[in-house]
């Protein structure tokens, strides 16, 4: 992993980064006093960045091997008689997705916990087939799937928590493979694997619950409630990959789920029918209903003031906006709204009709939130990207555009460096207007479009692509933020990427911040504020989510 600070070093962040680090550094000194049992230890003050790292094996692939895998014995079929024209050799290994569009290869998580300025403590890499091994089970996560192992801090603060797949390291295509209790035949890709939400606490320890949700896609964030007495989660992604209509088991596990942890080993859990938390519809909007299941293309989501915050920024059915789930029944007759005050959490899965389920879907119980767009992906005339959000306060919502991915041509570059909404956008909320408005978007330093190095990757042109396979910054996704006492906002953020590679969400990217006022809406004072770069992923990894570290409690041997 590389350490970059700029020359430039926002003043702001420094200070706050300081403040932080000065409280990981006394507890790191302490550490040393703790016996040889005591191998990890998540430190209050610190952040945890999820990595991706993939083995770079060649024979993951073999040129000529058919893909999806297992394809022919599925309706689906395979995209192509010809074979895979790439090894597994990293990165030409992710030109395969332009022969197979469900193209992926598991690799290994690790969680690094990081001083707020960047510099690494340790890693903790999450069990898997390889290493380490855990009687509660393994999780690996899709390598070049961008939307993956999100980070979140449980309500209690105690767990962090994030998503991924029972399945060996170096497996093909199990991004998009069915989970075994909700088969759809026509999925091209033959194989069944459960998703899992995972659970780690200050010490280290892991705990999985398997899940038959996002058969045919990805489970991508998961937050548990842990608060008075509360004991589920809440968890985010998408689901199916065949053809219309789509099983019943699909539509029950897409989107919004409500999952209750398992309190076995992995190998002893057998999951039953998915639960969902929420759903939407456009019809809701008053548009006509899309393809049942596939508005609910959720990425990014929070907990807020008791309400459950979704995003979503991809795919061709639904808006791409800032959702919010409605327990009251009353926060948007028309689809759009604010949520009720005093309203509580959902504490149970949502009711549905499964008579009516092919014929009208699930029942809608989310909201646009008011200010933010709401004109369907298939209308729309622009479109945002919205991904990670966090609030600094009720009034202050910061939401991370990841940028629209543009790889069509040798504009690649200039197309980003022109993007107007990528980036971190800063929402205000008018309490008269009972609506939010977008007051800037800071962008500045971040360098959209500007191509960088990676040590070790090919110059020149991707020769699936003839494009160049330098990435440069494409926008935000995954983000967290802390407030000072002063109303200084600093947000940490990871960046998405475009480059000439088959598939840009292997490319290398970066873990960035920038230090904001949380009562400033002027954009000309937004844009002398500037990201800096505090950590760059290295040959063959990704950086997925960024969160603080849970708390734990501090033991009792050693501790002065």
């Amino acid at each position: 992993m590389t350490k970059i600070l700029s020359s430039r070093f926002n003043r702001r962040l420094l200070l706050t980064a300081l403040t932080f680090t000065t409280l990981a550094a006394s507890s790191i000194a302490c550490a040393n006093d703790f016996s040889p049992e005591q191998s990890f230890h998540f430190w209050p003050g610190n952040l945890v960045v999820s990595r991706s790292v993939y083995d770079n094996n060649a024979s993951n692939v073999q040129v000529g091997q058919i893909l999806p895998i297992n394809c022919a014995a599925t309706t689906g079929g395979c995209s192509a008689s010809t074979g895979a024209p790439y090894d597994g050799t990293y990165p030409y290994v992710w030109n395969d997705v332009l022969y197979d569009p469900a193209f992926g290869i598991t690799s290994r998580i690790y969680l690094d916990q990081v001083t707020p300025n960047g510099w690494l403590i340790n890693s903790l890499e999450v069990p898997n087939s390889v290493h380490p091994y855990s009687p509660a089970g393994q999780l690996v996560t899709s390598f070049s799937s961008k939307s993956e192992i999100g980070l979140h801090l449980s309500l209690n603060h105690k767990y962090l928590t994030f998503m991924g797949y029972v399945a060996p390291v170096n497996a093909v295509d199990v991004s998009n493979s069915n989970t075994p209790g909700a088969v759809d035949p026509t999925n091209p890709v033959g194989e069944n694997f459960y998703r899992a939400v995972a659970t780690v606490d200050g010490n280290g320890n892991f705990d999985f619950t398997e899940t038959n949700a996002y058969s045919g896609n990805n489970g991508r964030q998961a937050i548990l409630n842990d608060r008075h007495g509360a004991n589920y989660f809440y968890t985010s992604g998408n689901a199916g990959d065949g053809s219309n209509p789509q099983p019943n088991g699909v539509i029950l596990g897409a989107g919004a789920q409500f999952i209750t942890p398992a309190n076995l080993r992995e190998v002893a859990q057998t999951p039953g029918t998915t639960t969902p938390l929420a759903s939407f519809s456009i019809a809701a909007l008053g548009d006509k209903a899309d393809k049942i299941g596939k508005d609910d293309n959720f990425r990014g989501m929070t907990v807020f003031n008791d309400v459950v915050y979704y995003t979503k920024g991809s795919g061709s059915n639904g808006v791409n906006t800032v959702y919010f789930v409605d327990t009251t029944g009353t926060a948007c007759p028309k689809g759009v709204g604010v949520p009720v005050a005093g309203a509580p959490l959902p504490s149970a899965p949502l009711s549905y009709n499964a008579a009516t389920l092919q014929t009208t879907g699930l029942p809608t119980n989310m909201c646009v939130l008011a200010g933010f767009p709401s004109t369907p992906v298939k209308t729309a005339t622009t479109l945002s990207y919205p991904f990670g959000v966090w609030f600094a306060d009720a009034n202050t919502l910061y939401v991370a555009d990841e940028g629209d991915g543009y790889t069509g041509g040798t504009d690649l570059y200039t197309h980003a460096a022109a993007q107007t909404t990528a980036g971190l956008q800063k929402w205000v909320f008018n309490t008269t207007s009972k609506s939010w408005s977008l007051a800037y978007t800071l962008q500045t330093n971040l360098g959209l479009g500007q191509p960088y190095v990676v040590r070790n990757y090919p110059t020149g042109n991707n020769p699936g692509t003839s494009l160049p396979w330098a990435p440069a910054t494409d926008g935000l996704r995954n983000i967290t933020g802390h407030v000072d006492g002063f109303g200084h906002v600093t947000i940490w953020a990871i960046t998405s990427t475009i480059s000439g590679n088959g598939d840009v969400g292997a490319d290398p990217n970066r873990l960035v911040a920038i230090t904001d006022d949380v009562k400033n809406t002027s954009a000309s004072v937004a844009a002398q504020e500037k990201f800096v770069t505090l950590r760059a992923a290295d040959f063959g990894e990704t950086l997925r989510g960024v969160s603080f570290t849970p708390d734990a409690e501090i033991p009792k041997f050693g501790w002065h």
